[in-house]
């Protein structure tokens, strides 16, 4: 209780910078004495912790000093500050208060280099409150239950024992048990609907990385060729690796896509910009869909 009492002392001062014993005492419920003494050990310990009189004073720590006999290297320190703040980009509420006073402790102020946010431009709240519920979940070991939609578009009823929250590229995923298929399964937060936390306890547990290739999604991919106008030069350099760019400002891009039948709504997306160069068989099937949409508007 001391040490923790002492190390708190120490924050104290780094964040108030001087403050009085009498302040020190009722903020830990203790006397006056005891902070004193506290006061010794800190110094005796080598802390520059000094004492002055008068108006304005009371209890300080040396300006510049910081916990340098710390067994972190000052890029360890900025790798864990700068992880808090990806931890904070899932809304973790504590992370500001651990942030800044590990900040402090290790006398760093860089670690704004950089700013995460996993939400999405919409649905910002709905998606929050499904993170924590389904953090609680996992917590307390409760099974939950949803609505859950696939790529295909079909919705089906899931009871599942959510094991790990996870991201994967720009997405979020929990991995868990699904009682329905009586396997485990990865399930894209954006595509679970109606979510409720049971009273149903679970026991199962998982360690390790969840991220295999005996688990992850196995689907058959192609090679798409497509010819884009300039206006979707936004989309190009957001969503491909591989394209050339033509005199006329036009695009040729090339992408592994997945086999089935989400090939016709991603061709739409782009309008009438988008051509289908290869394979033959998709720019044909492709004409064929579009004569048929065409004929809803006759």
């Amino acid at each position: 209780m001391k040490i923790n009492r002492m190390f708190e002392i120490i924050y104290i001062l780094l964040d108030k910078k001087t403050i009085t014993a009498r302040e020190l005492a009722e903020h830990f419920e203790v006397s006056d004495r005891t902070i004193y003494r506290d006061i010794e050990t800190l110094s005796a310990a080598g802390i520059p912790v000094y004492m002055s009189r008068g108006k304005g004073g009371g209890i300080s720590i040396l300006e510049n000093f910081v916990l340098n006999k710390t067994v972190l290297t000052k890029e360890e320190k900025t790798d864990i500050l700068s992880a808090l703040q990806a931890v904070g980009a899932i809304n973790f509420n504590e992370t500001d208060s651990v942030l800044q006073k590990l900040g402090s402790l290790f006398g760093e102020n860089n670690s704004d280099w950089i700013e995460i946010d996993f939400s999405s431009w919409y649905h910002a709240e709905e998606e929050s409150k499904i993170f924590y519920d389904i953090k609680a979940a996992i917590l307390r070991k409760k099974r939950i239950r949803f609505n859950y939609s696939s790529g295909k578009g079909e919705s089906t009823a899931r009871e599942v024992e959510p094991l790990r929250l996870c991201f994967k590229g720009i997405s979020q995923y929990l991995y868990a048990y699904c009682t329905l298929r009586e396997d485990f399964r990865f399930f894209k937060l954006s595509r679970i609907k109606d979510l409720v936390v049971t009273d149903k306890r679970f026991d199962r547990k998982i360690t390790g990385t969840i991220f295999k290739d005996s688990n992850m999604f196995q689907e058959k991919y192609f090679t798409l060729k497509l010819k884009l106008d300039a206006d979707m030069a936004y989309r190009v350099y957001d969503e491909f690796d591989h394209y050339t760019k033509q005199d006329d400002g036009s695009f040729i891009v090339e992408t592994m896509f997945p086999v089935g039948e989400g090939i016709f709504p991603y061709i739409v997306s782009f309008g009438s910009h988008c051509e289908v160069l290869e394979p033959l068989n998709i720019r044909n099937s492709v004409k064929a869909e579009l004569q048929k949409t065409i004929q809803n508007y006759l």
